[in-house]
């Protein structure tokens, strides 16, 4: 970690100390406060390194724009500080949260449908209400889900469909979102789709209802946080979510160029068949929501379009240098890779292109390995951002605690081969030059 102070002309109004940059892992902090709390998802950016990160860099800031922003952690955050938001995420799961957890629907509203939900709830042996036989999305619904389960998942989704208020309706969502995570047949416990052994289905026997209510209930408390955090916020932060692919453009209509005064974002580490497979994640809840197929989420990600035909020349020696090196061990897994940073590149450049003189761009990355050669993502995002008038502040690093992988992998899937993953995340922060 750096330990030099930044210097006058690279940020006229902050000084970074040492002891400022000294603690970015926050181990053992809450994560799970306000509307936080709302969904599970995964490779969540965790409240504080966006809250730190837009106390430092954000003091004077208007918009904040999110271009990878998942579940929609940062867009909280700065809300919190009064700042106006904007997001855009491909996977329409991850917006539904974004959406959920910037929305301030009226209290009572909330705890009247809860109150209905579970009466709701004690009438609902006795109705009449019809049970769906296929969802598209699922192909094969009683794989996945007990049919006691699709009764009741059924009934929930009747309930939640008649909502008429939109804000109230999210809320109940992404509650009914996990229920049907965590009743279904699915491994909870990873993030891909794996069904459980038959042993241990023939004992699974969940409390659908049970899971609902409990989730609306938390769910409840994280919103009475919000509300009460920022009800004397004047005037009242605005958020958007949006559809776009930042590699694609920034479609007219959205967000103007230069209008952007601070981006917090943690794009993918990689491309998704090999990362985080966001769609598998998605797949069930987003078919019973009636969302788009997730499972093609997956292919328009970073890294998931149509394989480059020749190795690309990037603004960024060392990681032309790691490509090289893995293309001697294997010539298309580095053509996959560099279709990577080929889109994390054009992302970049559009985002680039929002950001207002002086505004600043904070990227949360992984170097991860591919075929043993660690990919300097850090030193490309930097060099990047540089090539369109941006100036480096500083890159910090942070531990990962509590990693939902393994410390050591087969990236080869061969016998007795094993190799360290990812153990810290770089946090690199550049400004606009004026």
């Amino acid at each position: 970690m750096s330990s030099q102070t930044l210097t006058p002309h690279l940020w006229p109004d902050i000084e970074i100390t040492p002891a400022a940059q000294h603690d970015w892992t926050f181990n053992g902090q809450p994560t799970r406060f306000l509307t936080h709390c709302y969904h599970d998802y995964p490779a969540r950016m965790i409240p504080q390194i966006a809250g730190k990160l837009l106390d430092t860099f954000g003091r004077e800031a208007a918009l904040l724009f999110d271009p990878y922003c998942g579940s929609g952690t940062t867009l909280v955050e700065a809300m919190l500080r009064g700042i106006n938001v904007a997001g855009t995420d491909l996977n329409p799961l991850a917006r539904l949260i974004a959406e959920a957890k910037t929305a301030t629907p009226d209290a009572a509203e909330i705890d009247r449908h809860i109150a209905a939900l579970q009466k709701f709830a004690l009438l609902a042996p006795q109705s009449e209400m019809p049970v769906v036989t296929e969802i598209h999305g699922i192909s094969r619904l009683d794989f996945w889900f007990k049919p006691e389960v699709i009764e009741k998942l059924s009934r929930l989704k009747t309930f939640i469909d008649e909502l008429d208020e939109k804000s109230v309706r999210l809320f109940f969502q992404v509650a009914f979102s996990e229920t049907v995570r965590e009743s279904s047949n699915t491994r909870n416990e990873e993030f891909k789709l794996y069904r459980y052994e038959t042993a241990r289905l023939e004992k699974f026997k969940p409390d659908v209802y049970g899971i609902m209510l409990s989730k609306l209930r938390r769910n409840r408390s994280g919103l009475n946080e919000f509300l009460s955090a920022i009800r004397h916020i004047k005037p009242k932060p605005r958020a958007a979510i949006y559809d776009f692919n930042t590699v694609s453009g920034i479609p007219a209509g959205t967000l103007m160029s230069g209008s952007v005064d601070l981006v917090i974002t943690s794009p993918p580490y990689g491309d998704s068949h090999t990362t985080v497979a966001y769609g598998q994640y998605s797949r069930l809840s987003a078919a019973w929501l009636g969302l788009p197929e997730p499972e093609k989420i997956d292919r328009k990600l970073m890294g998931g379009s149509k394989l480059a035909k020749e190795m690309p020349r990037f603004p960024c020696q060392t990681l032309n240098e790691a490509l090289a090196q893995i293309s001697e061990r294997d010539e298309k897994r580095a053509l996959e890779v560099a279709t990577f940073y080929a889109d994390l590149d054009g992302s970049i450049s559009h985002v680039a292109a929002l950001a207002r003189a002086g505004g600043s761009v904070c990227y949360v990355v992984g170097n991860r390995k591919v075929r043993g050669v660690v990919l300097p993502t850090d030193e490309a995002v930097r060099r990047f951002f540089e090539q369109f008038g941006f100036e480096h502040l500083d890159t910090f690093y942070r531990a990962i605690p509590n990693k939902r992988m393994p410390l050591r992998n087969s990236p080869t899937n061969a016998a007795g081969s094993v190799d360290d993953t990812m153990t810290r995340e770089q946090i690199v922060v550049l400004r606009k030059r004026c």
